[in-house]
């Protein structure tokens, strides 16, 4: 695997004297995480989760790093296996550290409560995917304050820079939330933020349902349930895992399509059922 085009890269941006950075995702790479802090200074590095609604995730989440050595041997390590998909690297004005964990701060959490999802900026997929959606005029509101950013994408180094690095406001329907996921990182964002959903909004439920049965395969076969049925908006997900945490070993029978029923038609008509069961509506 050749790592030339990165380190070309990283020359470069040393010789124009911008600060390096490791966007790295924690999850999956604790080992390298420790050893980045280890050998970072404190104002070297942030953690982006923290100071956030999901702070209490900032130890699997997100971390960037500053650094001026391209032949840092923790860097070369990750450059030799960019396919495990831990994260990409960026050039940023030196001092603006704290802009580019605040600007994708800003960035994290979408959707409101209580259907929120976390956008996984960190993950190279993610990036390679939008960047390669986005029109080149909107690639600034999505870098922000970084110079360059350089990257995995599937069997290949890329690099773009950003025409106008800076604080840019968060638009109001930003074209990075519309690129089409692949189906199999679909469902595993599903997955993630459905576990999430369950452990902030439903802990005490989730666990009881762990005492008698693998809450992971009882999640698996929740959401596939929920493929099947075309129910993957937020306020269908949260709807049917809240619903199905009551009767974890089973879907009740009226809850299932009827032909000619549309998604939307089945989940209203399954919706005001469990509201009359509960006393809230009338049927």
């Amino acid at each position: 695997m050749n790592d030339t085009q990165p380190r070309q890269w990283l020359l470069e941006h040393l010789r124009l004297g911008h600060a390096l950075c490791v966007i790295l995702d924690a999850d999956g790479e604790q080992p390298m995480l420790q050893a980045l802090i280890k050998n970072s200074r404190p104002d070297q590095y942030l953690s982006v989760y923290s100071k956030t609604l999901i702070a209490d995730l900032s130890e699997v989440g997100p971390f960037v790093f500053t650094f001026d050595n391209p032949n840092d041997k923790n860097l070369q390590e990750l450059l030799k296996r960019p396919d495990s998909h831990w994260g990409w690297l960026a050039s940023l004005p030196k001092g603006h550290l704290p802009k580019l964990v605040g600007h994708w701060r800003e960035r994290l959490i979408v959707g409101e409560r209580p259907h929120q999802a976390v956008y996984r900026f960190h993950d190279n997929r993610v990036l390679a995917r939008a960047l390669a959606y986005l029109p080149v005029e909107a690639h600034a509101a999505y870098l922000g304050p970084v110079n360059s950013v350089c990257y995995w994408q599937g069997d290949r180094w890329e690099h773009i820079d950003n025409s106008s690095p800076g604080i840019h406001p968060v638009p109001e329907v930003p074209l990075w939330l519309q690129v089409p996921t692949p189906e199999q990182q679909a469902r595993a964002t599903r997955r993630i933020n459905a576990r999430r959903f369950l452990l902030a909004e439903h802990l005490d439920a989730y666990a009881k349902l762990a005492e008698h049965e693998d809450p992971d395969a009882w999640l698996r076969a929740t959401l596939d349930q929920a493929e099947a049925w075309n129910w993957l908006a937020p306020e269908q997900l949260a709807f049917f895992l809240t619903q199905r945490l009551q009767t974890p070993t089973r879907t009740p029978t009226q809850w299932q399509a009827r032909e000619g029923e549309s998604p939307e038609e089945h989940f209203e008509r399954v919706r005001l059922m469990v509201d009359f069961w509960q006393g809230e509506a009338s049927l």
